[in-house]
């Protein structure tokens, strides 16, 4: 893993030339190429200096390298700032904390590079935000996290005190108590977004700028469920005790913030509480403690990852043309920018998981294991897929269609943004072909 490190180090002095995006960018692509030819198995390889991947942090780091090199392009009105640089510079060191938290073996290192991916994030979202109030979502963001992440670091004070070890394929033995349990999960439920501990996640996407928000979404909140996914196989028999509770909370959560969903005026706002109930759903599935709930967590993380940073993309693109975010100025889309309307039809579907897209297929396997779990699920399946679907369809009919405020028609659409969606939209074909990597 070293060898991708260093490369990601050796790519700073590129901050330092001017007009160097397309080559940081072509620089991200090329070590996604050499990561995917690389070789992994089913368990920890590519191993040296406490770092490894296996299959679950495979896509994800492949996702991350993805979504931050996509991030370069959809900047494209800050290539004439004076700060653009420093940009490239905050994006490049996100992007290494995040490769790290998803390949290191030491639960030290995963603590402290979970951490320090926030601090890119912060100073994005409050030099590049929007509005005044970037600096209270900033103050959100940075305190919900902190505040839940000190149990999980207590947690490992206490297993290295205990154990004399804090790598993650160790015996830890067993453990029946609940502080414990609380300690271990809490900091991945606030990163997730849980239901009642989300309230810093539609401040901070409102308020970031269009990579801020790609990277939050398509990345950022994965770090919870691959930290519930990596914890849950320490103590198996802890979590089958109190897993009950997460699942109360993620069932309830995901129909009342699909209801919050409908009565949003601000696009990037009903499009960050989409991702809370999804992330509910996530949550359900990956706490069944089933191969397939931890299959199709994996999977709905993928999808979403790639499927909110598109939505994201298309509501930037609305953004940039009439300046505001309402539902009652971005209106009638379809008139003045009809081609770009079939892609918010297929962002749209994918985010209701329509069949052709690797969201349907993780829709499919949670249903599956929340039967198995709980066979009373059924009834409250009915509303979660019903207002999932509403909230979508909400998302697409009021901005494409009805009369448009203004008269003046724009430009369709640059091929750069349809460059930006199109790759959004392609793995989420392809991701159907190779299934049985994972299953």
């Amino acid at each position: 893993m070293m060898k991708f490190y260093l490369y990601l180090i050796f790519m700073t002095p590129l901050f330092l030339i001017s007009n160097s995006w397309y080559l940081y960018q072509l620089g991200l692509l090329v070590l996604a190429v050499f990561f995917v030819i690389s070789y992994y198995n089913n368990f920890y390889c590519i191993v040296s200096y406490f770092f490894g991947i296996d299959m679950i942090s495979y896509m994800l780091i492949l996702l991350s390298l993805m979504i931050s090199s996509l991030m370069v392009i959809s900047m494209q009105y800050f290539y004439s700032y004076s700060n653009k640089n420093y940009y490239l510079l905050l994006n490049l060191i996100l992007c290494l904390f995040l490769v790290m938290v998803f390949s290191v073996l030491n639960m030290i290192l995963f603590y402290v590079f979970f951490e320090f991916s926030l601090i890119p994030l912060m100073i994005m979202i409050i030099g590049w935000g929007y509005q005044p109030e970037r600096l209270m979502s900033g103050l959100y963001l940075f305190f919900y996290t902190l505040f839940a992440s000190l149990p999980l670091l207590l947690m490992l004070v206490y297993l290295y005190t205990n154990y004399n070890s804090i790598f993650f394929d160790y015996n830890f033995g067993y453990e029946f108590n609940f502080i414990v349990y609380f300690c271990m999960v809490f900091a991945f439920l606030v990163k997730l977004p849980m239901f009642m501990v989300h309230f810093w996640l539609p401040k901070a996407h409102v308020q970031a700028p269009i990579s801020g928000s790609m990277i939050l979404a398509g990345v950022l909140l994965k770090i919870g469920g691959y930290g519930l996914i990596r914890f849950m196989f320490m103590y198996e028999f802890l979590f089958q005790d109190f897993n009950y509770i997460l699942y109360s909370l993620g069932v309830v959560g995901c129909i009342l913030v699909s209801v919050v969903c409908l009565i949003q005026g601000d696009v990037k706002c009903l499009i960050a509480y989409s991702s809370v109930a999804h992330m509910s759903m996530c949550l359900m599935s990956v706490i069944t403690m089933t191969k397939w709930g931890v299959v199709s967590c994996y999977l709905m993380m993928i999808s979403h990852g790639l499927c909110s940073s598109g939505l994201f993309c298309l509501a930037n693109i609305s953004y940039e043309r009439l300046l505001s975010r309402s539902f009652y100025i971005n209106k009638g889309l379809m008139v003045i920018m009809p081609s770009m309307s079939l892609l918010w039809f297929l962002m749209c579907s994918f985010n209701m998981s329509c069949p052709p897209s690797i969201n349907f297929i993780s829709e499919v396997f949670i249903i599956n294991c929340m039967m198995n779990y709980w066979s009373f699920s059924l009834y409250y399946l009915f509303f979660i897929s019903f207002f999932s679907a509403c909230f979508s369809f909400y998302l697409f009919s009021f901005t494409q269609h009805g009369q448009f405020f203004n008269s003046y028609c724009y430009v369709y659409g640059y091929t750069r943004e349809y460059l930006l969606i199109f790759v959004h939209l392609v793995p989420i074909f392809f991701l159907l072909m190779i299934l049985d990597l994972v299953i």
